[in-house]
């Protein structure tokens, strides 16, 4: 007996990299439905390699009678039809910015603070930006061991993380610089091909962009509210993987052995730090896993107990579908999604 789940943006990257994950990880699906706009009615997406889904319309879908919804297709979509979901019986997982920040919606990394879901009375819980995720996953088992007081993080977030028009846009930048073809630049404020773009999402009344303040805001909502956050992110001409160089200051004496003792043992983390040629991880070799990689881990001497690494993910995976599929399977663990499918 299985769960009957909706994806809700199906046709997106997400939502077939959600469905792709739900597959592979053998998620115990009764019945699966695709969800997508009514522009995308009639087209379809595979779910493992077997199943064909011909993708239905979300305007009038019945949520009635569903377990869980997976939903990414865009934070005004989401505030129409997630809370229609949740009023239908349905746990609404959403990976998109509308419910993050709303203090009766969890927002969940499961390796960080799985309890959290117990708080869910809304039947919604948000998923944490992509690069906040990868980030908390790193630095949970460090601020457990030495307390962090100030995070400062770089990061080279990949094209993908705006979509496929991201994509076809930094493909279509690269083919036309090699045949001299003039360049366009319409998903990104500047040519993205051969160039990085220190802006990802719109500008604040501070300076910052909206990107980096859902950075500081989400981490210390996961994590630890006292924890201060600055950082800066960049967009960069990699299709798949965000990286992140993160500079950590704690409040306890930093032991370097023991900070990769426990990077180690932690779930979701890979560490992989060898100072030599090669002997770290990249944006090309994260692309299609489910950990975290950390390398470059070393003392930073120029602030009071501070720590630096680098730190890789797939964007697509952990950072948004696979921590989705792994919040359902937290709750069912946690015996918090009781209706199963008949």
């Amino acid at each position: 007996m299985g769960y009957r789940v909706a994806v809700v943006g199906a046709t997106g990257a997400v939502g077939r990299e959600m469905l792709k994950t739900l597959a592979e990880r053998d998620f115990p699906v009764d019945e699966i439905a695709a969800l997508a706009s009514a522009r995308s009615v009639g087209q379809e997406v595979s779910f493992g390699d077997k199943k064909v889904l011909k993708v239905q319309n979300l305007e009038h879908f019945d949520f009635t009678g569903w377990d869980i919804a997976l939903f990414s297709p865009g934070a005004s979509v989401s505030a129409v039809h997630g809370p229609r979901a949740a009023k239908a019986g349905c746990i609404v997982i959403d990976n998109t910015s509308h419910f993050r920040m709303e203090p009766d919606v969890p927002l969940v990394v499961p390796e960080v603070n799985p309890d959290a879901l117990k708080k869910a009375r809304r039947g919604i819980i948000a998923n944490p930006n992509c690069s906040t995720i990868q980030m908390v996953v790193a630095l949970k088992p460090l601020h457990d061991l030495f307390s962090i007081r100030r995070v400062v993080v770089a990061t080279y977030q990949a094209v993908a993380g705006a979509g496929k028009e991201g994509m076809d846009e930094l493909f279509a930048q690269s083919r036309a610089s090699f045949v001299g073809d003039p360049l366009k630049a319409e998903q990104f404020t500047k040519q993205i091909a051969f160039n990085c773009i220190p802006h990802i999402d719109r500008f604040m009344d501070d300076g910052a962009t909206k990107e980096e303040w859902k950075m500081a805001v989400e981490t210390r909502k996961i994590l630890d509210p006292d924890i201060s956050v600055f950082a800066t992110c960049v967009r960069v001409p990699v299709f798949i993987g965000h990286a992140e160089a993160v500079t950590v200051e704690f409040e306890e004496p930093v032991d370097l052995e023991r900070a990769r003792d426990v990077l180690r043992e932690a779930p979701g983390v890979i560490l992989h730090d060898q100072r030599e040629d090669g002997g770290y991880v990249t944006q090309i070799d994260c692309v299609g896993e489910d950990a975290t990689y950390v390398s470059r881990l070393r003392i930073d001497p120029t602030v009071p107990n501070g720590l630096a690494f680098w730190c890789v993910a797939d964007n697509l995976r952990k950072g948004a579908a696979l921590n989705a599929v792994q919040i359902a399977e937290a709750m069912i663990a946690l015996d918090l999604i009781g209706r199963k499918a008949a």
